[in-house]
């Protein structure tokens, strides 16, 4: 394989990034780097790192689709073990992108990073047997404003590529509101 260098891919929702790492490869495996400051900064990217986390989850869990009320925290979401397929959806109230979505497959495989700027819905789907990736938060969980948008909401019409029969989701995540719920009382982020 070959080296690569890092390098950030803008998509159609505006501050929304994927990130291709840093990996230099030899017989040994690989070394990879997934986050520099100033190269993200360059870039766009100011993450200020106040969390890190690691989700491991099953084939068929969908996690999602969170958000914060209130202080919404940019994300930055990387894959070491199996495959996701990663949405997120886009709720800032003055955005050209209003209430759209985008999917985009992370896999321990392709080694793409997606830089979720504050202000999106986020959610997953576990594609393969076995999964764990990692998120660094810019801004502090605040459990009073958690909230979420259901994963099957109509009015999104997210599209869950690679859903293998029922979906495993947490009663949590059954109860959130819908978009329109959302629309009405909050009119975005």
């Amino acid at each position: 394989m070959m080296n690569q260098k890092f390098e950030i891919e803008d998509t159609e929702f505006e501050g929304l990034k994927i990130v291709h790492p840093f990996v230099a490869y030899d017989a040994r495996g690989f070394f990879m780097k997934t986050y520099e400051r100033e190269f993200f900064a360059s870039n766009g990217i100011v993450l200020n790192n106040d969390e890190d986390i690691t989700t491991c989850s099953c084939r068929n869990v969908i996690r999602g689709m969170h958000f914060q009320l209130k202080y919404p925290q940019d994300k930055y979401i990387t894959v070491s073990i199996g495959t996701i397929y990663d949405v997120v959806v886009d709720l800032r109230k003055n955005s050209g992108t209003f209430g759209q979505w985008k999917g985009i497959e992370l896999s321990e495989e392709n080694k793409l990073g997606f830089y979720i700027p504050a202000g999106f819905a986020h959610g997953f789907l576990a594609v393969s047997e076995q999964v764990k990736f990692h998120y660094r938060c810019g801004g502090k969980y605040m459990p009073g404003y958690d909230s979420g948008i259901r994963w099957d909401d109509k009015d999104l019409g997210i599209t869950w590529k690679h859903l293998q029969g029922e979906p495993i989701i947490s009663e949590r995540d059954m109860g959130l509101m819908g978009f329109r719920e959302f629309c009405d009382t909050y009119q975005g982020l």
